[in-house]
C-alpha cells in the first residue's frame, strides 16, 4: 500500500457565509509547525477545517507555484521533494522534501482538494540558489522589522542538496557557553529544559506529535516562541540577513494576498518564524528595505521522488528527523500506533528468520506502555517500543534491533511523481527505457545478474553502462560472488538516490536520449584525451553499443597511435583494446577496424620494447614488469579473436604473437636489463618453449658474481605465480633450493622479505606440496633432526589446549 492510499480523504470546501456590507478586517491564522511531524500535520488539518481560509500560504520557495497542482496528480506520491536548479549550472541546486506525514504536504493536498487557493510564501529560488557577494556579510544587516529572527529552520535547502544547519558565529571559546547562543541554535531544546524535559525530540513528541485527537497546539508554541525570540535575539552576519529577507518576503505574501480580496489567510510556517508573521504586520516600508537588491539568478523547478533515507537526521539533511518510518506510522495508524508498530516489527524480524511469536509482541507491547506510564509520557514513543523490542523481540540482541532500525525506523520508502511532471528530456527518456527494460528504481541496493545471451539482459547492460559514460552511478559492477570466466555474464549494483536528479540534469546538456547524451559525451572525449583513455574509452563504447561514436574513435585511435613514440603510453593502451575484441562474440558487435588498430600498436611495441627496457631503477622496473605481462595477455587475446575468425586473420593473430616473443627474445641476453624485468623475460619465453637452457640461466643469475639484490629480483621475476613450474621441473627446484641455503646469516636477513613476497604468491596447497618435495628429495627438511631435550612440564599446558580443541582426542 502506498503512502498515498492512506492519507485523509480531503475535505470538501466548507461553507462560507455570505460577506457582511463595508470592508472586513482581515483575519491571518499563522500555524507554526515543525517540519515533517504527523501530530502537527494532524493538528493542522483540523485547524484548517474550523478555520476555513480562502488562501492557505505555505513556507517554501515562492516561484514553486506553477507546480504545486501536480501534488494532486494521480501519479505524485510522497516522498516527494521540489527541485530547484540554477540553468547556467545545474550542480547549483536546492530541494525541498515533502513526506506524507509532512504539515505542509498535508495542508497543500488539503488546499487542492477543498479548491482553496494556494501558494508558497518563502524567498524564492531565484534568490536562494543566487551567488552572494563576498562583502556581502560583512556590512552591518539592515535594522529588522521585527524582533529579529533565530537559527536556521531548515525549511529551505542550501545549494548541493542538503539542508543547512544551525549557525552560530563564535568570536570566543567562552561565547559559545552563552544560553542564549545555545537557545537560538536549538530552540526545541530550550523550551524542552523549561518545561523538565532534557531530550527535546521527546518533549516535541509529547507535546505535538503524541495529539492523535487533532488538537490545536499552535496559539501556545507562538507564545511561546515569542517569548523566547525575544529571549535570544537574533543571530549575526549573513544568518541575520538571510533569515531577515526570509521573513520580510513572508510578510509581503501575506500582505499580496490581503491586497487581492483574501480576509481568511492560512500561513503554515516554521513555528520559529510564527510570531514574526502574526496580524497585524508592520509597516511594508521595512521589508522592502531588506529584499532590496536581492540577487537573483535563472533556475528551474520541478518535483523529483525523494526516500525516507534522506528524511533522515543521518543523511546530513538539516531539517532532517531520526525516525521517518515511525513518523509515517503514527500518520497512518493514529488508532493503536504500538500494538500495530510492534507487529510490523515481529514480521521484519521473521523475515529474516528470527523466531517471534504472538506472546512476544503481547508482552513487548505491556512493556513499552509500561515505561511510558513510568515516565509519564501521554503515548509510547519511539524510545519505549524500542526498548520493548530489545529486550522482548530481540532477546537482548543489538544486531537484530538493528535490522528493526534499518527496516522500520528509517525505512526506504521511494516516492513518485506524475508523469506530467515537467522534467528534462533525457530523464524522460531514462524513464521511458527503464520501464520498457523492466528496470524499477529502488531506494535499496538490489542486485542484478545479467546473461548478455539473452536481448532484454544485453539491453539493459548497454544502459547501464551508457549511464556511466554519462557518469550516472546509479547502476554500478558488482561482484557476482561465483567464479566465472565467461564473456555473457554481468553482475550489477542499482542503488537510486534523490541525487542523482540533480546528475541527470547535468548529463541533460549531452543529449536528449540516454544514447544521444552518451555518444556526445564520447565526442567531447575525443578532443583531449590521451591514447589510453582513448583506449579504454573504446572499451566503454563497446559494451555501451555506441556505433556512432566508435567510428569516430576509431579514427581518431588510429592518429593519435600514430604519433605517440612513448612505447609505455602504447603498452597501456593495447590491453583495453584487447579486451574490447571478446565483445563481439556476444555482442555481435563488429570489431573489424578495433583489431587493425591493435595489430599496429603491437607492432609498435614489439619495434620499441629493447629501447625501452634499459637501465631502469626498481620502479620502473616494476611498472614495466607489469605492462609486459599485460601486453603478452592482450596479445593471446589477439590471437583467440583471430583464430575464431577467417584463416587470413588467423595468420595475423599467430604472426602477432611470433613478433611480440620475437620482441622479448631481443633482450633476454642484454645485461643492461634489471633483474626483475629480465626474469620475467625469460620466464614468458619458457612458458612459449622457447628456451631450452633455462637451467643454466637460472644458475647464472644465481652465481657468486652477482648482487644479492639482483639474485633476489631475477627469482622473483622469474618465480612469481610460477609454483607448477618448480613443483614439474627438480632440476629448477634444486638450483633454487641450493641457492637459498648457500645464503650467509646477513644476506639471508637481507633478502628473506623479498623471497617471501616471491613464494606469498603460491598457494597453500602448493607451497604444501613442493616442501614435500624438498623433504623427499633429501633436503634440508629431511636431514638429520638436531636433538633437542623437550620440557614435558613447559609443553603440557600447549597439548590439553590441544586436546580440548580436539575433543578429547588424546
Amino acid at each position: 500500500m502506498t503512502a498515498s492510499a492512506v492519507e485523509p480523504a480531503a475535505a470538501p470546501a466548507p461553507e462560507r457565509a455570505e460577506a457582511p456590507a463595508g470592508p472586513v478586517e482581515p483575519q491571518v491564522e499563522v500555524y507554526g509547525i515543525r517540519h515533517h511531524g504527523p501530530g502537527s500535520a494532524r493538528s493542522l488539518l483540523t485547524a484548517l477545517e474550523a478555520f476555513a481560509p480562502d488562501v492557505v500560504l505555505i513556507e517554501g520557495p515562492v516561484d514553486a507555484d506553477p507546480l504545486l497542482h501536480f501534488a494532486a496528480a494521480a501519479g505524485t506520491a510522497p516522498p516527494v521533494a521540489l527541485l530547484a536548479y540554477a540553468a547556467d549550472d545545474p550542480a547549483v541546486s536546492a530541494f525541498w522534501p515533502f513526506a506524507v506525514f509532512s504539515p505542509e504536504w498535508q495542508a497543500l493536498r488539503w488546499a487542492l482538494g477543498a479548491g482553496v487557493e494556494v501558494g508558497m510564501c518563502d524567498l524564492p529560488a531565484a534568490q536562494v540558489l543566487a551567488p552572494q557577494r563576498a562583502d556581502l556579510f560583512d556590512a552591518e544587516p539592515p535594522e529588522p522589522a521585527t524582533d529579529g529572527p533565530g537559527a536556521e529552520d531548515g525549511a529551505g535547502v542550501a545549494p548541493g542538496g542538503g539542508a543547512p544547519g544551525p549557525a552560530v558565529a563564535v568570536a570566543d571559546p567562552d561565547a559559545a557557553l552563552d544560553p542564549r547562543r545555545w537557545a537560538r541554535a536549538d530552540p526545541l531544546r530550550a523550551l524542552a529544559e523549561a518545561a523538565g524535559y532534557d531530550d527535546p525530540e521527546r518533549w516535541w513528541d509529547d507535546v505535538v506529535e503524541a495529539r492523535l485527537d487533532g488538537s490545536s497546539p499552535f496559539p501556545l508554541l507562538t507564545e511561546a516562541m515569542a517569548e523566547l525570540r525575544r529571549e535570544v535575539g537574533r543571530p549575526a552576519g549573513k544568518d541575520a540577513l538571510r533569515e531577515e529577507r526570509r521573513e520580510a518576503h513572508m510578510r509581503q505574501t501575506i500582505r499580496a494576498a490581503v491586497k487581492r480580496g483574501r480576509r481568511r489567510v492560512a500561513v503554515v510556517c516554521g513555528a520559529w518564524h510564527a510570531p514574526a508573521l502574526t496580524w497585524p504586520l508592520p509597516p511594508a516600508v521595512a521589508d522592502a528595505r531588506v529584499l532590496r537588491g536581492a540577487p537573483k539568478r535563472k533556475v528551474t523547478l520541478t518535483w523529483v521522488p525523494w526516500t525516507h533515507g534522506h528524511l533522515a537526521t543521518a543523511s546530513g539533511y538539516g531539517a532532517g528527523i531520526t525516525s521517518p518510518g515511525w513518523y509515517e506510522h503514527l500518520w497512518t495508524a493514529p488508532d493503536a500506533p504500538v500494538v500495530r508498530w510492534l507487529t510490523h516489527v515481529a514480521h521484519a524480524l521473521r523475515r529474516h528468520d528470527l523466531v517471534v511469536s504472538s506472546a512476544h509482541v503481547i508482552e513487548a507491547v505491556r512493556l513499552a506502555e509500561t515505561l511510558a506510564a513510568l515516565r509519564l509520557r501521554p503515548l509510547a514513543g519511539l524510545a519505549e517500543v524500542q526498548e520493548a523490542t530489545r529486550a522482548v523481540l530481540c532477546d537482548g540482541d543489538d544486531r537484530a534491533a538493528r535490522l528493526v532500525t534499518a527496516d522500520l525506523v528509517v525505512g526506504e520508502a521511494l516516492g513518485a511523481v506524475d508523469p506530467a511532471v515537467p522534467m528534462v528530456p533525457l530523464e524522460a527518456d531514462l524513464v521511458a527505457t527503464c520501464r520498457r527494460l523492466r528496470v524499477r528504481r529502488e531506494p535499496k541496493a538490489r542486485v542484478l545478474d545479467l546473461d548478455l545471451r539473452r536481448p532484454v539482459d544485453q539491453a539493459r547492460s548497454q544502459l547501464f553502462h551508457r549511464l556511466r559514460l554519462l557518469g550516472i552511478d546509479w547502476v554500478t559492477p558488482a561482484d557476482s560472488g561465483v567464479d566465472s570466466q565467461g564473456t555473457f555474464r554481468e553482475t550489477w549494483s542499482a542503488t537510486w538516490r534523490p541525487a542523482l536528479a540533480v546528475a541527470l540534469v547535468r548529463a541533460a546538456v549531452w543529449g536528449t536520449t540516454v544514447e544521444s547524451a552518451a555518444t556526445a559525451r564520447v565526442h567531447d572525449r575525443l578532443e583531449g584525451g590521451s591514447l589510453v583513455e582513448l583506449t579504454r574509452t573504446v572499451e566503454h563504447c563497446l559494451l555501451a553499443g555506441l556505433p556512432d561514436a566508435l567510428q569516430r574513435l576509431f579514427t581518431v585511435l588510429a592518429e593519435r597511435a600514430a604519433l605517440d613514440a612513448d612505447v609505455v603510453h602504447l603498452m597501456e593502451a593495447l590491453p583495453p583494446l584487447a579486451r574490447a575484441q571478446r565483445y563481439g562474440d556476444v555482442r555481435r558487435t563488429d570489431t573489424g577496424a578495433l583489431r587493425q588498430v591493435s595489430e599496429v600498436l603491437v607492432l609498435r611495441i614489439c619495434a620499441g620494447l629493447p629501447q625501452a627496457v634499459g637501465s631502469l631503477d626498481d620502479d620502473s622496473a616494476a611498472r614495466l614488469r607489469g605492462l609486459v605481462d599485460q601486453v603478452g595477455a592482450a596479445v593471446g587475446l589477439l590471437a583467440e579473436a583471430a583464430a575464431s575468425t577467417e584463416d587470413v586473420e588467423l595468420l595475423a593473430g599467430t604472426g602477432l604473437r611470433e613478433r611480440w616473443l620475437g620482441a622479448l627474445a631481443t633482450v633476454v641476453d642484454r645485461r643492461d636489463v634489471h633483474g626483475l624485468l629480465l626474469g620475467r623475460v625469460v620466464r614468458l619465453l619458457v612458458d612459449a618453449d622457447r628456451l631450452d637452457d633455462v637451467p643454466a640461466r637460472v644458475e647464472r643469475a644465481l652465481s657468486h658474481g652477482v648482487d644479492a639484490a639482483a639474485k633476489a629480483a631475477w627469482v622473483e621475476g622469474f618465480f612469481a605465480d610460477g609454483a607448477l613450474l618448480l613443483l614439474h621441473d627438480a632440476q629448477l627446484r634444486d638450483l633454487l633450493d641450493g641457492w637459498v641455503t648457500s645464503l650467509d646469516e646477513r644476506e639471508f636477513t637481507d633478502l628473506l622479505p623479498l623471497v617471501r613476497r616471491t613464494f606469498g604468491t603460491f598457494t597453500p596447497a602448493e607451497r604444501r606440496s613442493l616442501a614435500g618435495r624438498l623433504v623427499a628429495r633429501g633436503g634440508p627438511a629431511a636431514s638429520s633432526p638436531v636433538a633437542v631435550e623437550l620440557d614435558e612440564e613447559l609443553a603440557h599446558g600447549a597439548l590439553d589446549t590441544v586436546d580440548l580443541i580436539l575433543g578429547g582426542a588424546r
